[in-house]
């Protein structure tokens, strides 16, 4: 559903930041950056962890304050950013994200009906209580208060953290047609890319921003850094020869003359910098050797925390070496769950797993994380997970992990979320495997780390099954697929692409048809889908003609009773005013009426437009 209110300001530049620096304790995160966003522009911030793209953002909030500098922008300019803390004041979800609604509309509650809907919230949620909800759900109730408020501009900060992949997936197509400014920070490159116009990017002290994806602004930084690089070293070679040839003759008189012209040009020859060398995550995932061709099977699996709500019900896998099995699905499905079954966290119910006595896991856990011996040092944590492993081994893994030197000597009690996230991976990394199990590996790692964990995980030999929302993580490592819907649990023998060109997420009644096809029925089953989409074709574009039709007809009733409802709005300030209390009940009775026409037409609107982009997708 597509509708735009937003009031745009003219053309020209809406956030403009001059000389800007900051530091912490002596770190420098930027130094005398100038950029400008105009109008219209949705910009894509990058850079990696700790490089202060979250400052940048208090800056122009003006949370902080910088060190040097300035941000600006228009008088009355409204910015709106995500709320990470919980605070809320209203008994129901939908009463609760209508306080973001501007000033005036008050009473299109359908808006920020249709925004939770996208955001994963269903019918029976709106008269709930928000206290009722998980902490990710709650952070999606401030999300859609933020969207409904109608900002000049948006700031998000891993928006898509909180988020299932069809809430992912809807908030992508929702940002797209956002008619103001943007700037978002993701360490999801392909949502980042499908929803920016620009990309700017911290790096070495500085902000860079040009037009288009991530991908074209980090070729320009390699390609001008090996260009600096060549550079530097053909003025080195230069300036050694000059100053071989002011050895070697500065002091005969006859060639003194050259030799001193030769210091003047040394004194004006700009001495470059040697570029320091950038740390990153270098994942490198040691293979177990394993033989056999199956390494798990689960057979019959039932689990739930309490008895009346399974979770897992009658569900089998089979993982064999070499699998890299994704398992996808909405949040509260029980993906993770899962995982810990699968990992002997959990103890199912009913059901068997067994794992091939050669099997050697490594399981990455949200919960692991909080197993960490608070006691120990990084360095200690690794060493103790593969006692044969010696200290330059382990020293090697923790710098690999981003802990070199003096930092693997920092104990884990005074590490961040994001830093145990690491020393968890590193103990993985420590020891052979040739099935690793990954729930969510790549919350706290920024984009480059994310592409090499990704790179590293298509070459390991062994078998993987991953909890993920990451769909490019989904298109490159996914070989099969095991989906969480409404209808239960599907084992999917293909790739993700295959999986949303064939069933997809807007259409999930089809599988239960696709839980009755096979893998050796595939091409059976492809024929006779062709066979019955060309004999409905013809019928499927009449449908399609007349639903939009319907929904022109909709959207032209919205639109007429929307005026009513400006009119009524007005007649009431108008009775208001002249404290005619008569007037105002029967004027007020009448917005409720025109109200609830606006919500069944929005209702039916919606309606008509799912089943619309069911038929346009088949």
């Amino acid at each position: 559903m597509a509708f735009s209110l937003w009031a745009c300001y003219p053309r020209g530049v809406m956030i403009n930041i001059q000389n800007l620096s900051k530091s912490y304790g002596g770190q420098i995160l930027f130094e005398n950056v100038n950029m400008q966003m105009n109008s219209g522009e949705r910009l894509g911030l990058i850079g990696r962890n700790g490089y202060g793209k979250s400052t940048l953002l208090k800056l122009i909030l003006k949370e902080e304050e910088p060190d040097e500098g300035q941000v600006t922008y228009p008088k009355n300019y409204k910015i709106g950013h995500l709320a990470q803390h919980i605070r809320f004041t209203q008994p129901t979800v939908l009463e609760e994200a209508c306080l973001g609604l501007p000033p005036g509309e008050e009473y299109a509650s359908y808006k920020a009906e249709a925004i939770l809907f996208g955001l994963g919230f269903s019918k029976e949620h709106m008269d709930q209580s928000p206290a009722h909800f998980s902490g990710g759900f709650q952070i999606r109730i401030n999300l859609a208060k933020l969207l409904v408020s109608e900002p000049d501009l948006l700031l998000l900060d891993e928006p898509t953290n909180y988020l299932d992949i069809i809430s992912i997936r809807w908030i992508e197509q929702f940002l797209k047609t956002w008619p103001n400014e943007l700037l978002v920070i993701s360490h999801d490159r392909d949502f980042m890319d499908s929803v920016t116009t620009h990309t700017a990017i911290i790096h070495r002290y500085k902000v860079r921003k040009q037009a288009g994806g991530t991908e074209a602004i980090l070729n320009q930084i390699a390609q001008d850094e090996v260009l600096y690089e060549k550079t530097r070293q053909n003025e080195d070679k230069q300036r050694k020869q000059i100053e071989s040839f002011i050895s070697r003759f500065q002091a005969r008189a006859a060639t003194a003359a050259r030799a001193q012209s030769r210091i003047k040009l040394l004194e004006k020859m700009p001495e470059r910098d040697k570029l320091a060398a950038i740390q990153s995550l270098d994942f490198s995932f040691e293979y177990a050797p394993f033989e056999a061709k199956t390494i798990l099977t689960a057979e019959s699996l039932s689990f739930g925390y309490s008895a009346d709500k399974p979770i897992l019900s009658d569900f089998s896998l089979r993982v064999n070496a070499g699998d890299k099995v994704a398992i996808i699905g909405q949040n509260g499905r029980g993906k993770s769950t899962l995982l810990n079954v699968l990992a002997g966290e959990l103890t199912p119910q009913e059901g068997t797993i067994k794992c091939h006595q050669h099997a050697k896991m490594g399981f990455f856990g949200q919960t692991n994380i909080n197993r960490l011996n608070e006691r120990h040092t990084i360095e200690e944590e690794i060493a103790e997970t593969n006692q044969s492993l010696g200290i330059t081994d382990v020293r090697s893994i923790c710098g690999t992990m981003m802990f070199s030197g003096d930092l693997a000597q920092k104990k884990i009690s005074i590490l961040s979320g994001g830093e145990k996230s690491r020393v968890l991976l590193g103990k993985i990394l420590a020891t052979p495997a040739n099935l690793l199990l990954l729930d969510e590996p790549t919350n706290h790692l920024d984009m480059t780390s994310i592409e090499a964990m990704l790179d590293s995980l298509c070459y390991f030999e062994g078998a993987v099954v991953i909890v993920t929302h990451n769909e490019m993580i989904l298109r490159k490592l996914a070989t099969r697929l095991v989906v969480f819907s409404e209808d239960g649990i599907l084992n999917y023998e293909g790739t993700y692409d295959e999986f949303l060109s064939q069933i997809g997420w807007a259409s999930e009644t089809s599988m239960t048809k696709a839980k009755k096809g096979s893998k050796k029925s595939k091409e059976d089953d492809k024929k006779a889908e062709k066979k019955e989409a060309h004999e409905s074709s013809e019928a499927r574009a009449k449908k399609i003609r007349m639903l939009k039709k319907e929904i022109e007809k909709i959207e032209t009733q919205i639109t007429v009773h929307e005026a009513s409802l400006k009119v009524n709005h007005e007649e009431i300030a108008w009775a208001s005013a002249a404290s005619n209390v008569d007037k105002l009940i029967t004027l007020t009775q009448s917005g409720k009426v025109i109200q609830n026409q606006i919500d069944e037409a929005f209702a039916l609107l919606q309606e008509k437009t799912q089943e619309l982009e069911s038929l346009e997708s088949c």
